[in-house]
Parts: C-alpha cells; sequence; structure tokens
C-alpha cells in the first residue's frame, strides 16, 4: 500500500514520549517509552477506570497546568466513559485563578485533544484499529491510545463464535495493534477484567484470578502490568475518639503492583496506594 508524504512524515515523526505520565506509578526507570503497552488488570472496583481518567487527564492537560499536551484516542467498548466525571476532573486541575472565560476556553482546549470512538462488538473494534492509520497519519500530536477495555467482548465472542474464533479475533486486534505500534511509535493504556475461574475448594488459589488470560498476542505486547485491587481501612480515628458512640468511618484505598519490563530486558516493580477524591485519584 502506497503512503503520502504527509503519511510518511506523520509515522516517521517521533511522538512525544510518555516515560513521565506518572512518576509515582511506574519503576524508576519510568513509565512506557515509545511503541509499549500498558495493561491495567483487576476485577471491578478496583479503582482500573479513575486510575484511567488521571493519566488521561495528565495527557490532555496543557504544560502550564502540568500536563503533557498530546492527543488521545480513547476506544471505548464498555460504554462506561463519564464525560461529566472526566470534565469535573480537568476542571478542578486546571488554573483555578484563571478568569471564567479563560478556564473555558482551556477546558475546550483539552477536550479538542481527545477523540471519543465507540466500539459495540470485536469485529467493529478491529475495523476501527484498521481505520486507525488514517487518525495516526493525520494527526502527529497523538501520542495515546486509550482501550477501555481489551477484554469487553471476550464471554460474548466465545458464546457466540466458539472458543477458536474469539482467540483468532483478539489475535488479529493484537497483531494489527502492534504494526501500528512499530509505524507510529505512540503508547497504549487498556484495561483488561479479571476472569472469575472455577471453584475447585478450599484448596483453590485466590490469585488465579490474576494471572493473564487473554490470548498470547496480546500478552506478548504487553510491556508494563498495573494489577490492581482495593482494600478497606479505618478513617476519622480522632472523631471516633471524640464521639465514642459513633463507629469508626472506613474510606477505600486503593493499591497498584507495576510490573514492567524494557526493551533491554531489566525488569522492575513498584507498589502505589491512592484514594478517589472528588478531584481526581490522589497518591498516598
Amino acid at each position: 500500500m502506497s503512503e503520502s508524504g504527509t503519511q510518511l512524515f506523520a509515522r516517521l515523526e517521533a511522538r512525544r514520549c510518555l516515560k513521565d505520565i506518572e512518576p509515582r506509578l511506574f519503576p524508576n526507570d519510568g513509565g512506557p517509552d515509545h511503541g509499549e503497552v500498558v495493561e491495567l488488570y483487576g476485577p471491578e472496583g478496583t479503582g482500573k477506570t479513575e486510575l484511567l481518567y488521571h493519566l488521561l487527564c495528565r495527557c490532555v492537560l496543557p504544560e502550564a497546568a502540568g500536563g503533557l499536551e498530546v492527543d488521545v484516542v480513547f476506544l471505548d467498548t464498555d460504554y462506561s466513559l463519564d464525560m461529566f466525571r472526566l470534565v469535573s476532573i480537568l476542571d478542578g486541575r486546571l488554573n483555578a485563578g484563571s478568569s471564567a472565560a479563560s478556564e473555558d476556553s482551556a477546558l475546550r482546549s483539552c477536550l479538542s485533544r481527545l477523540l471519543v470512538v465507540h466500539c459495540s462488538s470485536s469485529s467493529q473494534l478491529l475495523l476501527t484499529l484498521h481505520f486507525l492509520d488514517t487518525t495516526l497519519s493525520s494527526r502527529p500530536g497523538l501520542a495515546l491510545l486509550v482501550i477501555d477495555s481489551v477484554s469487553a467482548f471476550y464471554w460474548l465472542d466465545r458464546c457466540e463464535v466458539g472458543v477458536a474464533k474469539q482467540e483468532e479475533r483478539l489475535s488479529k486486534c493484537a497483531e494489527l495493534l502492534g504494526r501500528l505500534l512499530r509505524d507510529y511509535k505512540f503508547t497504549i493504556f487498556a484495561t483488561c477484567h479479571a476472569i472469575r475461574s472455577s471453584y475447585s475448594g478450599p484448596s483453590s488459589s485466590s490469585s488465579a484470578t490474576d494471572r493473564p488470560y487473554l490470548c498470547r498476542p496480546w500478552q506478548r505486547l504487553v510491556s508494563h502490568r498495573l494489577l490492581c485491587s482495593r482494600q478497606e481501612v479505618e478513617d476519622g480515628v480522632a472523631e471516633a475518639a471524640a464521639s465514642p458512640s459513633s463507629e469508626r468511618r472506613r474510606r477505600r484505598v486503593f493499591s497498584v503492583h507495576c510490573s514492567s519490563a524494557s526493551s533491554s530486558g531489566t525488569r522492575g516493580s513498584r507498589t502505589s496506594s491512592f484514594c478517589v477524591t472528588d478531584g481526581g485519584v490522589q497518591f498516598l
């Protein structure tokens, strides 16, 4: 397939590296480099979506507000993107001292860097990835592709077309993503739901759901894996001491264990904790 000079320039031009997207989340050698994939994995209710919003905001915010000022494509396969929540986080992180007019202009500028695409089937996802070539060629500032989630059609495809066909479809998506990563050197963040294993008695390991289960072509793409979990901690101890009859409040704290493998073969890991506030993710 031939390509124009504009397409060639967009493909070869260096895109913004996202190694510094969140220093508190990744090991000391930094976050994802050009052409790498980050998988956010865990059961429902473990903070994956809020963490994704945090990283997305970091990308589209202007540099003056601590952002990276890059374009993002968001493939919403779960139809769970909450734009009101996203706008609320962005609005809170923009300069509070600016006027209402300039703040509104800055918010519009942030949202202009975000392209949202909805996919309702694995076939539609595959077609979208095919046409992503055009988007990448026309937007050299595009540095991040978000897929929420890459496992959305896992069970649906298994029920409708069988295990072999389901594996084939996801493998085609992974192979196409691999080619796009090599050609355009952007970064991918993708969420993945935890799979429920069958119960086999008291001896069954609870960590069985933490193992990768998607096809091998996808697993080979993943360079950084963020394993998300949730715990309840006691809060408001001072309030409880002042009012002995009141129960101590409990708040949700989310943990993320990052395991990374760089292109040089070195491995690193890091565990972080955060809570979710009205203004988004707050690291502890």
